[in-house]
Formats: C-alpha cells, structure tokens, sequence
C-alpha cells in the first residue's frame, strides 16, 4: 500500500512538472525574440506617446495586374495595419514613408487609380477608425515617371489624393528661395510639433533635383525648433541619407542607393544639421531593408523601414532580411527613445501569398536616445 502511495505520489509530482515544464517552455516560445544586444524593455505606462513608420508595400511590375487598382502587397498592407491598430498603446501617428504604389507613369490617371486604389485599403481597414494619424509621405514610385524622373502633375496627383491626411502639411518650403526649388514643395516637405517632439516630414525626389531634400529650408526649421527647446527631432522620409551598405547586397551595389548617390555633398550638408541639432533619428525606406546603424560624426541614427511588403532586398545575409513588417518608435516620459522592429517571415510561396502562419514578432528592439 505504501509502495502504491509512493508510486502515485511520484507519479503526480512528475506530471506536475511536465505540466510545468511545457508551459513554461511554450511561455518562451510565444515571447518576441530580440537582439540581445541593445535591449530595452518597458511598460505601456512609461510610453509618452508612440509613432509607427513602414514603406515599400508596393508589388513589382510583373504583379501590377495581380492587386489592382492599388498595386499594393493587399496581404502584407492589411496585416500591417491591423496589427498596428492593435498595439498598446495606441501610437500617435504611422508614416507611409513612400512606394505605396508601382507608379513610374507619366500618365496621371493611372496614378491617380493606384493612389485611389491604396486609399481605400487603409479606408477599409481597423486603422481608419483608430487613434493612430496617417501620414502619407512621398516615394520615388509615386513622383517619377518611366524614366525615373520626378515631375509636377505626378506632385499634384498625390497631393491630390492624400488630402485628407495632410492636416499637419503647409508650412514647408515654396518654389524658389535659397534650395532653388522648381515647384511648391509647402505640403510635402514640411515639419510639426507633437508633445515637445519636431517632426520634419521630406520629399526626397523633388522637381528638378531627384536624390535630394531642400537642405537651407532644413537648416533653418531645425535651428528654429532648437530655439524652442524641441526635446526630440525626427526626420522622415522615403530615401535614407545613409543607405543600406552597398558592399552588404548580394551582389554588391556600385553605388549607395541613397540621397549620396546624386549629391553626396549635399547629403552631408543635410546629415550635418541633424546632428548640430541632436535629431535621434533619420526614418526612411527606399531600400528594401529594415537596417538600423548610427550615422556618421554624432549620436543621429538612420533607421531604414522598406520592409512593409515589396519584394526584398537581395543581401549577403539573408537570413537577417527575410521579414515583412514595421517599425515603431516609442518617446518615454523619462525622455529616452526606443525603436522596437516588428517583423514576420516572408511566405515560402511567395512575397504575396497568405501569411497568417508567420507569427509577428520583435526583431529588433533598441535605445536610441541622443546620447552627448
């Protein structure tokens, strides 16, 4: 009897532990894996408020046909704007940091469908109705025509059809002044204020000068934010000052896809001023990539997000650019900022297909707090 006790006694404890053991292991297998390296963890409560930022959604021109009128990656875009819909905190503001659509036509009516087409994705989806602002931002696929040259009915189009999400638009840069501007760049390179926070919001293909940002108008609006005491700045647009490296593609680039690739000096003019102001970060896309490095010659980081759905970059390292998702960017009451990358595997068949089997989870996740 007592040999029977014992056996059941042990029995029970054993079964006790399995039960424990598995829910324990399948605790760690649900919680986002990160880089060890750079951590930062915290809680909704120490949020401020928060900001997303995604580009690069649009299919390649083989697949136009496949997601008309808006030539998006329908699948991935509508993943991406439920799962932001639903994180905690609710954040502020996503960017579309441009290449929401194939564009490269010089016929605005099929731009016009595109853009119309993707605007009523988002109008469909969670994120319309949530507390989170769009902001839609210029990409090179929807200012340049076949011959990848930037022109203004393609600029009106746009501003056309992203209206309603221009709210915080009209004190950029008009046509002339010291850039030499060949249109009205007011509503597409602008800045705000939110919270105590600078945005400044850039069309890095404008009439005239592809490759570029109104450096001077630049200059003078981070002074003036700096003289407001602005305790973050953020530059955001869809072609990165610093590119992905060229030697790290496979095969390796000849040259830097990114605003060094036409005009490297005035590259540098423009990173200067992010760093004379303490700006913590560049966001961009461009590149199809989610890639975050320090800059050079200060503390301001290039964080490249042009993984919201096109196909992606062929890299020396595959296995480290092989997900679709979004980055988010958290300012915390104690004045540090995060970035945390969500990302989930490209399906196995295919960069449109089904994903609802490939968990989101973080990919990479970091202080990017100025440090002096």
């Amino acid at each position: 009897m007592q040999i029977k006790r014992f056996f059941r006694s042990y029995v029970f404890r054993f079964i006790a532990f399995a039960i424990a053991s598995c829910s324990v292991i399948l605790f760690l297998a649900s919680q986002p894996s990160f880089s060890k390296s750079d951590e930062s963890v915290f809680s909704d409560k120490d949020v401020d408020f928060s900001f997303v930022v995604v580009g690069c959604n649009r299919v390649d021109k083989a697949d136009i046909d496949k997601t008309s009128p808006s030539t998006a990656n329908i699948e991935q875009l509508k993943r991406t704007f439920k799962e932001v819909a639903e994180l905690s905190p609710p954040p502020k503001f996503l960017f579309f940091a441009g290449d929401a659509v194939m564009g490269y036509t010089s016929d605005v009516n099929v731009l016009e469908s595109q853009l119309k087409g993707w605007r009523d994705l988002y109008e469909s989806s969670p994120l319309a109705s949530s507390k989170t602002t769009l902001i839609p931002i210029t990409g090179n696929h929807e200012t340049q025509n076949e011959k990848k040259v930037s022109y203004e009915g393609a600029e009106k189009t746009w501003l056309k059809v992203m209206a309603p999400y221009l709210k915080y638009a009209g004190n950029g840069p008009h046509a002339g002044g010291k850039d030499n501007l060949k249109t009205d760049q007011s509503q597409l390179t602008y800045s705000f204020d939110y919270k105590g926070t600078h945005f400044v919001v850039l069309n890095t293909d404008p009439v005239g000068r592809d490759w570029s940002v109104p450096k001077a108008w630049i200059a003078k609006d981070l002074d003036k934010a700096k003289s407001r005491f602005a305790k973050h700045i953020f530059a955001i647009g869809h072609k990165p000052a610093h590119a992905y490296p060229k030697n790290l593609y496979s095969p390796a680039e000849a040259k830097e896809d990114g605003l060094g690739k036409l005009y490297p000096e005035d590259r540098d003019e423009f990173w200067a001023s992010l760093v004379k102001n303490k700006a913590e970060a560049m966001l961009a896309a461009h590149n199809h990539v989610y890639y975050r490095a320090k800059g050079p010659n200060g503390n301001t980081w290039q964080i490249i997000a042009g993984n919201g759905g096109s196909s992606l970059d062929k890299v020396v390292d595959q296995s480290k650019n092989n997900a679709f998702g979004f980055t988010v960017v958290s300012v915390l009451k104690n004045n540090h900022v995060t970035v945390t990358s969500y990302g989930r595997d490209v399906p196995k068949s295919g960069y449109l297909a089904p994903s609802e089997k490939y968990p989101t989870t973080v990919r990479d996740r970091g202080d990017i707090t100025w440090s002096s």
